[in-house]
């Protein structure tokens, strides 16, 4: 009874917050300026020839050549900063904002350990998570088990964020698609570059709510075998704005005028659950080793419900997932340690690369 209790309270805390943060006026709602236009249909194709046109067959990542500056560096560990050109086609460049141009990374590496011996975990960004830190203190800890971390600044966000857009809070349906796209091509160009140019050993991706559904895809699209963590994730962006908290912080009175000021709100949505579909995991190819995919999920998430956490393990035998007691804001807060012991789990599930002769 009393673990029924706490249960309720965590997941009316994620609606409290939920509606502070999304129901006040205090920032203007999600896709206050409609669906995009041709660019909604350019996303629309570009996603969809993401796929591979026979399983296993991925298209393989683009190369990558970060420059790199020391931020501060300890006997034992170093943090650098590196900027680079994103490495998505020119028409998606060109949909892109220009600030969204050069991408952002921080990358937190032990000292005096050889990278064949290493393994290092790209973290993608969730939603309103504009900065690097969070994602390092996460990674922080793992140092000690010979684990580097890499935080990649998503674009639309942070520096590379519009100068129109307001915090989060993305002006049109395609920006949507958008980041997720060229989250998607720079993570796994990331991945490509910790292989094949600083020789790790082991490497893996992870992200926590928006963060996390991109994880679970780029560990899908990715041609090697990458240790996937997707945190606290829905199986595709409908559940978090279709059926979740931030359905109340979308401006659907907009885009129904983008569409047609006759349809009522009931199509609106249902043509937004159409957009979204897009953004289903489980229609992604499974992962080279679904062994090494675990889910986090939390038993009283406002946010998430758990029929759709089970549905990417459903769709990817081998997936496992497990619950923390909470709800999607304290588990934000309260479970970093279970968060890195699926990350160190996971990546023992990986073999080793061959080392260098």
């Amino acid at each position: 009874m009393v673990a029924i209790k706490i249960g309720m309270l965590h997941y009316v805390l994620d609606h409290v917050y939920g509606a502070f943060m999304h129901r006040t006026k205090l920032s203007p709602p999600f896709f206050s300026r409609g669906w995009g236009g041709s660019k909604l249909d350019l996303l629309e194709n570009m996603i969809k020839q993401m796929f591979p046109a026979a399983q296993g067959q991925n298209l393989p990542p683009r190369l990558i050549q970060p420059m790199w500056k020391t931020i501060w560096e300890t006997k034992n560990a170093c943090l650098k900063e590196g900027l680079f050109r994103t490495p998505c086609d020119e028409q998606l460049i060109s949909a892109l904002p220009p600030e969204s141009h050069i991408a952002r990374v921080a990358f937190l590496a032990p000292k005096f350990v050889p990278p064949h011996k290493m393994a290092c975990v790209v973290h993608l960004a969730g939603t309103g998570d504009h900065s690097f830190e969070r994602r390092l203190r996460l990674g922080g800890p793992l140092l000690k088990e010979n684990i580097a971390t890499m935080v990649l600044e998503s674009p639309f966000y942070g520096q590379r964020r519009p100068f129109l857009q307001s915090g989060s809070k993305l002006l049109c349906v395609s920006d949507l698609l958008l980041l997720g796209r060229a989250t998607i091509e720079e993570a796994r160009s990331l991945l490509h570059w910790l292989d094949s140019e600083a020789g790790y050993g082991k490497t893996g991706v992870c992200g926590l709510s928006m963060g996390g559904v991109h994880a679970a895809m780029v560990g899908s699209l990715h041609p090697t075998p990458v240790a996937t963590f997707p945190f606290l994730s829905p199986h595709s962006a409908v559940v978090a704005f279709c059926e979740g908290v931030l359905k109340h912080a979308t401006a659907w009175d907009a885009l129904r005028r983008d569409l047609s000021a006759a349809m009522t709100l009931h199509e609106v949505q249902e043509h937004m659950r159409h957009v979204l579909s897009l953004t289903d995991v489980t229609r992604f190819p499974i992962p080279k080793n679904p062994n090494a995919v675990i889910l986090v999920a939390a038993t009283d998430d406002g946010y998430i419900p758990k029929h759709s956490v089970l549905e990417v393990q459903r769709a990817w035998p081998g997936s496992e997932v497990r619950w923390v007691t909470g709800g999607h804001v304290s588990s934000f807060i309260l479970h970093n340690g279970e968060f890195r012991k699926a990350i160190k789990d996971g990546l023992n599930r990986l073999k080793w690369k061959e080392p260098p002769n």
